[in-house]
């Protein structure tokens, strides 16, 4: 899947026009207000920004791994709010339809996903499965025709806007690991699912995370994915090798973001009659932050071209993932600092930054989980 190169530059552009023309001016509203206008939500779709990973023939774009990093990178040069209305969809909340969903799960909802009519939730965490996913305790047991779900899913994002979600669930209890696990599309009207009201976070207000609830929840067993039991913890693996990259430019996007708002700080705020650009210590901050992005955009798009062209890149995405998350949250440490006693203020763009980036550590495998996941990596190729 990919564009030819004049399209997708015309695309890319287009992006580039919509985050400094719209999104950009619309963040204060986004932070004071914590909702996303329903009038950019439409121009996202109208832009086509929620079929970007599904392929042409279900209504997408189908763009290739690079390309989509390329997008998100310029997408998230505004309030990283934006991406999530689309991150869900592009990404872990359809990438496990569109790589193993049967013919009919994908006619069903891609076409309706890519379009925007619809969006779609990734269900895996839970109040006492994140980071060890395989011990999750949702369950979902036969019954005729039809499984029965039961359990808590924890920080689900989109799901108060969601029209489908892709939830994993234990289908033979008996199985304590990752075996026993299988993933289901599910339509979030159904009896049984209780959607609780959006959390209170930290950052990246106008991002909607919920818990999810489900109370004999009875769903057909045409909504089990792929047709085939135990295979929803490895798709979910696949998926996030994937999201890790997608991730990755989502952290370089805002990055340089926040490089741009301490630059054009250090070159206007003067202390003893000089621009405190001229001071080598700002300077090296600056320095520091900018051969960061630079290491993160490089790493992250080489991983992607070797992702095209179907190479393992586990440990890579791994590595892209760890790199560019630890490196937005520096590089907006030192924005603060640039800006001084200004850069605590809300006034200033970088305190809320600092605080959006936060998250990127957490979400889709902690920093420590990408450290595991290098490590025992290398461990394996050694012993090969």
């Amino acid at each position: 899947m990919a564009l030819d190169n004049e399209t997708f530059e015309l695309m890319k552009d287009s992006v580039t026009r919509f985050v400094r023309d719209r999104l950009v001016p619309a963040e204060d509203t986004v932070e004071q207000t914590n909702e996303v206008p329903e009038e950019i939500i439409q121009e996202m779709r109208d832009l086509g920004l929620f079929g970007l990973s599904i392929p042409e023939e279900y209504g997408g774009l189908g763009l290739n791994m690079e390309q989509e990093c390329e997008v998100i990178h310029e997408l998230c040069k505004a309030s990283l709010t934006f991406r999530s209305v689309i991150g869900t969809t592009v990404g872990i909340g359809s990438q496990g339809l569109v790589m193993t969903g049967t013919e009919e799960q994908k006619k069903q909802y891609l076409p309706r996903l890519a379009s925007g009519e619809i969006m779609s939730s990734f269900c895996l965490t839970e109040p006492d499965a994140g980071s060890d996913a395989a011990s999750l305790r949702t369950v979902a047991i036969k019954d005729g025709d039809d499984y029965v779900l039961n359990g808590t899913k924890r920080f689900i994002t989109n799901a108060l806007r969601a029209g489908m979600l892709t939830v994993m669930a234990r289908t033979n209890p008996d199985k304590k690991g990752a075996s026993g696990i299988s993933a289901f599309l599910v339509d979030p009207k159904t009896p049984g699912v209780t959607i609780a009201k959006a959390d209170e976070k930290m950052g990246q207000r106008g991002t909607k995370t919920s818990d999810i609830i489900f109370e004999d929840a009875r769903v057909p067993a045409s909504a089990l994915l792929g047709g085939a039991e135990g295979q929803g913890f490895y798709t979910a693996m696949k998926v996030l090798d994937r999201g890790r990259l997608h991730l990755s430019s989502v952290s370089t996007g805002i990055s340089e973001r926040i490089i741009a708002e301490a630059l054009s700080y250090a070159a206007e705020r003067k202390q003893f009659g000089t621009p405190i650009g001229e001071f080598q210590l700002v300077q090296a901050m600056l320095a520091d932050s900018q051969a960061e992005l630079f290491a993160g955009q490089a790493m992250t798009l080489d991983a992607a071209k070797k992702y095209d062209r179907k190479e393992e890149i586990a440990m890579l995405a791994a590595c892209c993932k760890m790199f560019t998350t630890e490196a937005a949250g520096r590089i907006a440490d030192r924005a603060v600092q640039i800006h001084g006693g200004s850069g605590y203020m809300a006034e200033y763009k970088v305190e809320r930054f600092y605080r959006d980036v936060r998250l990127l550590r957490l979400y889709e495998g902690t920093t420590q989980i990408q450290q595991l996941v290098i490590a025992r990596n290398m461990l394996k190729s050694l012993a090969n």
